[in-house]
């Protein structure tokens, strides 16, 4: 089973860029790419990257805990990542958003089904001492399933 995806995968890096790259023709040098075969998936747009990784995303409405909201400008966007690598210090497990939404910069965190989940997280940073201005808002969230 093994022998046939490599061979597989193999048919499918040769036919896209990286194939074509790896070609040998005489007089010429040779190129040699190792890369993970997400990165193959997601260059030749032939299977799913996160199939691959054994796990799907299901996007969804939920819930995430909003740490900074600002204005457009460039000093908000640079408030933006702060508060982003901020929260990271203190929970890194967590994963972080930071996005565009005209009119302003946005930073929010988690993926929660229920508004409980968010408001336990919301708590737990507030907790800290640390996060002041943070509230619950209803986003569009990912879910990771493994298979």
């Amino acid at each position: 089973m093994m022998a046939l995806m490599a061979i597989g995968m193999t048919a499918t890096a040769q036919t896209g860029i990286l194939g074509r790259l790896q070609r040998t023709a005489a007089g010429q040098g040779h190129v040699t790419i190792h890369q993970d075969v997400r990165i193959d998936a997601l260059l030749n747009q032939n299977i799913d990257p996160l199939a691959v990784a054994d796990e799907r995303v299901i996007k969804c409405q939920g819930y995430r805990v909003q740490v900074f909201a600002g204005n457009n400008t460039r000093q908000a966007k640079n408030e933006a990542h702060a508060t982003a690598s901020h929260v990271k210090t203190y929970f890194p497990n967590l994963t972080v958003y930071t996005s565009f939404t005209p009119p302003r910069w946005l930073c929010r965190v988690g993926d929660f089904k229920s508004i409980e989940e968010a408001d336990a997280l919301m708590r737990k940073m507030k907790a800290t001492g640390e996060f002041k201005a943070v509230s619950i808002v209803r986003d569009q969230i990912e879910l990771r399933i493994e298979n």
